[in-house]
């Protein structure tokens, strides 16, 4: 079944022209190909990537928030109880009254130091401060080098001013080892991402938003990479990281109560964020997913339809994020 299965998923009829077959993706004549068991390699580099947040959280946003006032509070943890654990993880974690005596009893202790050991067993599920602003310095780091190293790579590149250029000679445009590492560090960085889901600050109002965002990212990297759609793959993903290193920078600045620092970061990144996901990707990048193919082929492929829906679900939540960006900006003008 799972050989059916394989060879139905890699025909070639879903991911390249007609005439095309994957024999034809074999590196000759200075052309070199991107091939699907590279992909693999992003596990290990999203390893990589954890290693370096661990230190970079510890030596380098610890003594900066420090710097900027943030102060590591230290949270008093209750004794340790078996049962009150117990229902604290698998029935409730405020428990009523009635529930608090009985516990009490079942504890053989006073109610009022069952009140206290919930309350603090509570505490110790709130974030921190500087976990907030640690969390936020990493991701703060990582899209500003992808976005500087992003650009490096791509502003001496044709298909960087002209979009038709994503599409000349495709599907034989050769490798570039600045795009290799390009893919190799977004798509470890996402992964990381879904590894530390469960450890990671979770915010309540778009916590799905993100999780749905990490795997279209992650599926549309990667299916990018296989259909050797890389020209417009790297322009996607400096589309998208060079909004969001303003925000992650407006946050740490909020941590630490400068107030004025983050609005006008805030207002930077709203500009930024309109700008790249609001007018760049749906009249730039969509035009050159939905409309130029058209010109190159009379019968698009599976893929087209993939990856364009792909592409029309990060359109979406791009929506839904700059709902919420707009009601904030509405707040911060009329409510000061």
């Amino acid at each position: 079944i799972l050989k059916t299965l394989n060879s139905w998923f890699w025909w070639e009829n879903i991911w390249m022209p007609i005439n095309c077959t994957w024999a034809d993706f074999v590196d000759r004549d200075g052309l070199v190909f991107p091939k699907p068991h590279q992909l693999y390699a992003t596990i290990p580099y999203a390893f990589v990537l954890l290693i370096i947040r661990f230190f970079s959280e510890r030596y380098v946003a610890k003594p900066l928030a420090k710097a900027l006032g943030i102060k590591n509070v230290r949270r008093v943890k209750p004794q340790p109880n078996p049962v009150l654990e117990s229902y604290f993880r698998e029935c409730s974690r405020h428990p009523s009254q009635s529930e608090i005596k009985g516990l009490a009893k079942k504890c053989n202790c006073t109610v009022h130091l069952v009140e206290k050991w919930f309350r603090r067993r509570r505490n110790l599920e709130i974030p921190t401060v500087l976990q907030k602003f640690q969390e936020a310095f990493w991701r703060f780091s990582f899209y500003l080098t992808s976005s500087i190293v992003g650009f490096i790579f791509l502003y001496d590149k044709p298909w960087f001013y002209d979009i038709w250029q994503t599409w000349v000679g495709y599907p034989f445009q050769t490798l570039l080892p600045s795009q290799y590492w390009y893919y190799m560090a977004e798509i470890g960085f996402y992964w990381s991402l879904i590894f530390t889901l469960g450890i990671d600050i979770k915010r309540k109002a778009d916590f799905m938003a993100h999780v749905i965002h990490h795997l279209a990212a992650i599926g549309l990297m990667s299916g990018s990479w296989c259909g050797n759609y890389v020209r417009l793959g790297t322009l996607v993903m400096l589309v998208h990281d060079t909004a969001d290193f303003w925000l992650e920078a407006a946050k740490m600045f909020n941590y630490a109560h400068w107030e004025k620092t983050c609005n006008m970061l805030f207002i930077i990144f709203s500009i930024v964020f309109f700008i790249t996901r609001m007018i760049l990707f749906p009249f730039w990048i969509l035009r050159a997913t939905l409309y130029l193919p058209t010109y190159y082929s009379t019968t698009p492929v599976l893929a087209y339809f993939v990856f364009n829906g792909m592409l029309l679900t990060l359109q979406g939540l791009h929506l839904y994020w700059g709902y919420l960006i707009f009601k904030i900006l509405k707040r911060f003008v009329f409510l000061k």
